[in-house]
Formats: structure tokens, C-alpha cells, sequence
């Protein structure tokens, strides 16, 4: 992964956090509506593991918090 993406993809993981919990949405319902696993969303939200994140899933993890994908795209 380029260095310029996986700083971005630090960044993403944070904001879904945030979202998430403002919810009061566990990881594990996360990840099963989004259709991942409740371990890649820990690792997506983890400030210190870089993940790379597809736009497919990136959409379904917006579509399930009720929040324009951009949000997660803007650095």
C-alpha cells in the first residue's frame, strides 16, 4: 500500500469509530450489517494497524451508520 494511502486509511478508521459510537453501535452489528467481520472492523478502527479499505465496503459501513461516504474521505 502507498504511503499517502495507508495515512488515509488511518484516517478513515477513526471517523467510522466515531460515527459508530455515536449510534451506540456495538462493532459486532456493525459488521454484520456491513458484511465483514467484526475483526476487520476492530482492525479498520485501530489508530495503530493500517487496513486497506475497498469502497464497496466503505459505502456499506456509511450506509449502515447513515452517513455520506464522503464524511470518511475527507483528510
Amino acid at each position: 500500500m502507498k504511503t499517502i494511502c495507508k495515512e488515509q486509511c488511518c484516517q478513515s478508521g477513526p471517523k467510522i469509530a466515531c460515527y459508530r459510537k455515536l449510534r451506540s453501535l456495538p462493532q459486532e452489528e456493525l459488521a454484520e450489517q456491513a458484511g465483514v467481520s467484526p475483526a476487520f472492523i476492530g482492525h479498520l478502527e485501530a489508530p495503530n494497524i493500517s487496513k486497506a479499505l475497498s469502497l464497496d465496503t466503505l459505502f456499506d459501513i456509511a450506509a449502515v451508520l447513515g452517513v455520506p461516504p464522503h464524511k470518511f474521505l475527507c483528510f
